[in-house]
């Protein structure tokens, strides 16, 4: 059982799960780090100075922190517009490797086709 485990561990699809969540988890912290120190308080100068994350209601003993909502809504789109982006051009760069080893293939098939052709010939 101990080996089997070994085994799963070794996978490549383990090994590259948990460094995408290494890495995922570094960057949540930077793009939440650009929203909390950089975006957010731009955005508070323009709604007249106002700093979300003390936004809130009392009703009775209950403290409806609204500006942490608001403020963990735009943290949720602008990671998701990075991911969107980083992605994106992930998926352009493979795009173009993928071009590239097929321009190889075809490449070496002409090659392999002509000397069939010759080879024929005599």
């Amino acid at each position: 059982m101990l080996k089997e485990f070994k085994e799963f561990i070794a996978q490549g699809n383990v090994l590259d799960l948990a460094i995408g969540i290494i890495i995922g988890a570094a960057f949540g912290e930077i793009v939440n780090s650009l929203v909390d120190n950089i975006i957010m308080p731009i955005v508070g100068l323009f709604m007249g100075g106002i700093d979300f994350t003390g936004l809130s209601i009392k009703i009775k003993d209950a403290e409806i922190a609204y500006g942490m909502f608001i403020q963990n809504v735009v943290s949720f789109f602008i990671i998701a517009f990075s991911i969107f982006l980083f992605v994106k051009l992930i998926n352009t760069l493979r795009r173009k490797q993928d071009e590239e080893e097929e321009e190889e293939i075809e490449e070496n098939i002409q090659l392999l086709s002509e000397i069939r052709d010759l080879l024929k010939k005599d």
